[in-house]
């Protein structure tokens, strides 16, 4: 069973002490979840960061007073990201700026978060707007969402100088005093770093590894046939060998936990509770993405949450597409009609 050993997160400039050397920090952020969880680990010459928060002048202050509290005034040597989301890494730029850190991160991570970065838009590509159109979007929420700008990375993420430390599949790497194994897993971002000590109990999870929400699989128009369910069940599958029920998991969101096996099969799961719904509903009558959301989460889905929900439901239709389980059978109004 999961159970969580820290049941008080870290207040605002605040540290908790998770294991000798390794402290749990917290960051805002402005949205239903309203926080990532940050992670500094002691090395003999100053911290290395695990992730970062979003770049603001808020996150930025923040992280001025841990520095001079809780991490003792000593120098960021390295920031590691876990993956490319802009509240994972959107401070690494500064801290290379400012501190000089390295990053240490995937190539494929840093490859996507360059890339975003440095591509701003004031509108959504047609590219998008027909992704939107295709999945059954309702035509006035199309219409006003054309017109606007769209979220950027650039927003909060702070230029990523050029230079960065590549982690691969299997590596050994040394921080915090601790012999890590690296172990990428793909779904909800593609090479998401996670680690595992080979020192102690300890593994960090970034967002695979979540105790109690399962992170967003999402397909987006740059990628429109992905399988990231499909990615997502092969890396829960692969990491559970991996897993002992005395771990303690660092998560990027929610409480540091114990029970990591119980929890990768209940996410295994809940996935495929999902896809065995969707099956039996479109057995019965065809329906776009959008169509799929009642079928899927069980609850009305409001506008702020409408564009997560949107890729996840694609990305679920995509991986039983894949599988032949269902194939497009018809348009409505420009959205793509699913059936058996």
């Amino acid at each position: 069973m999961i159970q969580t050993p820290f049941e008080t997160p870290p207040a605002e400039g605040e540290a908790v002490e998770v294991a000798p050397g390794v402290l749990w920090l917290r960051l805002p952020l402005p949205m239903a979840l309203d926080h990532v969880n940050v992670y500094a680990l002691e090395d003999d010459d100053g911290w290395t960061v695990v992730d970062t928060g979003f770049d603001s002048r808020r996150g930025r202050a923040i992280w001025e007073a841990l520095q001079a509290g809780p991490l003792k005034g000593l120098p960021i040597r390295r920031v590691i990201g876990t993956h490319h989301h802009p509240d994972h890494i959107g401070l690494a730029g500064w801290f290379m700026h400012r501190d000089g850190a390295q990053l240490w991160i995937s190539r494929t991570a840093w490859l996507m978060a360059r890339m975003l970065v440095l591509d701003v838009q004031d509108r959504p590509s047609p590219q998008t707007i027909g992704f939107w159109r295709r999945a059954g979007m309702p035509a006035d929420m199309l219409e006003r969402r054309a017109a606007e700008r769209p979220f950027n990375f650039a927003d909060v993420v702070h230029a990523l100088p050029l230079g960065f430390v590549r982690m691969a599949e299997g590596e050994t790497v040394t921080f915090g005093r601790r012999r890590w194994r690296v172990m990428m897993g793909h779904g909800h971002a593609p090479c998401h770093a996670t680690f595992w000590s080979q020192t102690d109990g300890l593994v960090i999870g970034g967002d695979q590894l979540l105790p109690s929400i399962s992170p967003n699989l999402g397909v987006y128009a740059t990628e429109p046939e992905a399988d990231p369910v499909g990615e997502w069940l092969d890396s829960c599958t692969r990491l559970k060998t991996l897993a002992r029920d005395d771990q303690l998991v660092l998560p990027g969101h929610k409480l540091p936990f114990t029970g990591l096996p119980f929890r990768l099969t209940q996410l295994i799961e809940n996935h495929r509770a999902a896809l065995a719904r969707l099956t039996t509903a479109l057995s019965a009558a065809p329906r776009s993405a959008v169509d799929c959301f009642d079928i899927l989460y069980k609850r009305r889905i409001g506008e702020g949450e409408f564009g997560l929900a949107l890729v996840e439901a694609v990305a679920h239709l995509n991986h039983l597409h894949r599988a032949g389980v269902i194939r497009p059978v018809g348009e409505s109004r420009g959205a793509t009609l699913w059936g058996a």
